[in-house]
């Protein structure tokens, strides 16, 4: 692709709005929420600290105006998101969640700056390019493992939960746009680029994992909302009530309401019923009556008819 000044600082400055704008969505609903909880705060601080590496590098690298910025705001941004997960989920106090979250950020910032000036003055150009090379693939491996304890808190939570899609999208747009102005720029930056894919690349996952999460809940509301669809989930069958039934000397097999104890369902699908004697609750197996307090460890099935067995 024929270089091209203009659209490269163009496609730069959207990638840089986006990337800067990018976490403010996820600041927007960590404050609304009062909680963190299902986003990884080393996601946050981890990228905080890969901005470190990869300023140094866009500077060394002397890459346009807006792709020298973006490290900067981003890393910013990445860390006051820490400082409020710092908060809400550690329950560190306000004043200590602030203070932690600045010296956090003066010391990013004066280790990138002292990274610039050890480096540009090199005179050994081969060692120049070495030291270049090594802040861009840090950066890389740091912006693209930071995400893996946000698949940590997915892969616990069995969700997405607690991390903006919107931030999501909008990583992944500030991502492709910033590819795009390295591919109009004059000398195309493979590091910087793999380091822009990267994200893209690992934000488009946890969107799909997002959707498929989605879907398997509607599917459980829709089986929940479905008997037959329940009954065949859970192994059972409307035969079962009969021959259960049956099996428990007649009458008709009661439904339990949330008045009833759960634990005591066994019984209840056996032909079971619930006694009316005033000031105790008891439930009438054949001609026999047992304290309900007898019967809360019954688990299953089989348990439930050897109950019925001793008791007839």
């Amino acid at each position: 692709m024929a270089p091209n000044h203009a659209a490269a600082n163009v496609l730069g400055t959207m990638g840089t709005i986006c990337w800067t704008g990018q976490i403010i969505p996820q600041i927007w609903k960590s404050w609304r929420e009062k909680s963190t909880k299902g986003m990884s705060d080393w996601l946050m601080l981890i990228w905080g600290v890969s901005s470190v590496p990869l300023g140094a590098y866009a500077l060394l690298q002397n890459l346009n105006i807006p792709l020298i910025i973006q490290p900067q705001l981003f890393g910013l941004l990445c860390l006051i998101s820490w400082g409020q997960c710092q908060y809400y989920e550690r329950r560190r106090s306000l004043r200590g969640a602030f203070l932690v979250t600045i010296g956090i950020v003066v010391l990013c910032g004066g280790i990138e700056l002292v990274l610039v000036l050890t480096v540009r003055p090199m005179s050994n150009q081969h060692g120049k390019d070495a030291a270049t090379k090594v802040f861009g693939v840090l950066s890389a491996v740091l912006i693209s493992g930071a995400l893996l304890p946000q698949y940590y808190e997915i892969y616990k939570y069995k969700a997405v939960m607690g991390i903006s899609l919107v931030f999501l999208g909008i990583d992944m747009l500030g991502g492709l746009l910033n590819d795009l102005s390295l591919a109009f720029s004059e000398e195309f930056d493979v590091l910087a680029a793999i380091s822009y894919t990267l994200v893209i690349v690992l934000d488009g996952i946890i969107l799909i994992l997002a959707g498929l999460f989605k879907l398997r809940d509607w599917k459980r509301g829709k089986r929940a909302q479905d008997p037959s669809a329940a009954n065949a989930a859970s192994g059972t069958s409307p035969d079962l009530d009969v021959e259960l039934q049956e099996q428990g000397g007649g009458g008709e097999v009661p439904k339990l309401t949330d008045e009833h104890p759960q634990h005591l369902t066994i019984l209840s699908r056996i032909g079971s019923r619930l006694s009316d004697t005033p000031g105790m609750l008891t439930w009438t197996v054949g001609d026999n009556t047992i304290e309900s307090t007898e019967v809360e460890h019954v688990e299953s099935e089989k348990e439930g008819f050897k109950v019925n067995e001793k008791c007839v």
